[in-house]
């Protein structure tokens, strides 16, 4: 088995190491769910590569995120569900259907700038899917079952409503962000700063009211509330909240770095620091290290 620039070799070689005789034993162990965390963690160290700028890692955290791809795909195969060319072949109808001002015909083309366009393609491939689950499911009422533990009871029914189009899985302050915009597309939303601002400073009130009560089911439900129309501020300004807070922290992380060296440099810890010689260090790397925080 040699390297090589074509990605059916990336495939060969997951198909080998999930070879139940021949195989890795950890690669065989593994499943749908037990992969899920790696492919979290490696799309985060592809965004990590690209905020450092460093083109060998973005590279090489690229291959291990595709690397995860092949390996769903394969799994999928091994249950007869679909393989990784479905796979290619989705996405590549997908992209092409949802750009008729590109690949089209020349009517279409010309109709590229088209009012809904976008949207209108988008439901159609909704409704097709939802056709698809209904099928399923006529079939599964029917006795027949999916491989391993894919057969669903769900009614297909269930995922007409608009808030269903979200993954319910994606991280909160996307999650916030995306559940936002699809309220916003039927108009249950503000539309000026003002109100969210007065309504961020209701929703911290009622976090000290809850915090002076020591009701601590209260003070969760509340910081979400503050949290919810934070990002609803961010989305109103046109911030990408995910990205304010990232800034936020790597600010925080510089400055605490500065904290550290200056405590290094006169012989002792943080640890051993008072709070308010540890405050002193803070004032003095804001001044060296950005904007106050």
């Amino acid at each position: 088995m040699q390297p090589s620039r074509d990605v059916r070799r990336l495939v060969e070689i997951m198909r080998a190491l999930r070879d139940p005789e021949t195989g890795c034993p950890w690669d065989v162990a593994q499943s749908f769910d037990t992969i899920v965390p790696y492919t979290i963690e490696e799309t985060y160290e592809v965004v990590d590569a690209i905020e450092r700028r460093d083109p060998e890692d973005l590279r090489e955290e690229l291959g291990d995120l595709l690397l995860q791809v092949v390996y769903f795909a394969q799994l999928a195969a091994e249950e007869a569900l679909f393989d990784f060319e479905d796979v290619v072949e989705t996405v590549t109808r997908k992209m092409i259907r949802r750009h008729p001002h590109v690949f089209g015909d020349e009517t279409a083309r010309t109709a590229r700038s088209a009012k809904g366009q976008w949207e209108r393609i988008k439901a159609e491939e909704k409704c097709e899917r939802l056709e698809l689950r209904q099928r399923r499911q006529a079939a599964l009422e029917t006795g027949v079952s999916l491989p391993g533990d894919w057969t669903s009871t769900m009614d297909a029914s269930s995922h007409d409503g608009l808030l269903d189009a979200v993954p319910g899985a994606f991280p909160s302050l996307l999650l916030a962000r995306k559940v936002q915009e699809k309220a916003a597309t039927v108009g249950f939303d503000w539309t000026e700063l003002a109100p969210i601002v007065a309504k961020l400073r209701e929703e911290t009130d009622e976090f000290e009211a809850a915090a002076a009560l020591g009701d601590r089911d209260a003070q969760e439900d509340e910081l979400g509330d503050i949290l919810f129309t934070a990002v609803n501020l961010a989305r109103r300004a046109e911030i990408d909240p995910e990205k304010a807070l990232r800034r936020t922290v790597a600010k925080f992380r510089g400055r605490f770095a500065a904290m550290e060296a200056a405590a290094k440099r006169a012989s002792c810890e943080l640890k051993d620091l008072s709070l308010d010689e540890q405050e002193a260090l803070w004032v003095s790397a804001k001044g060296t290290a950005g904007p106050p925080i």
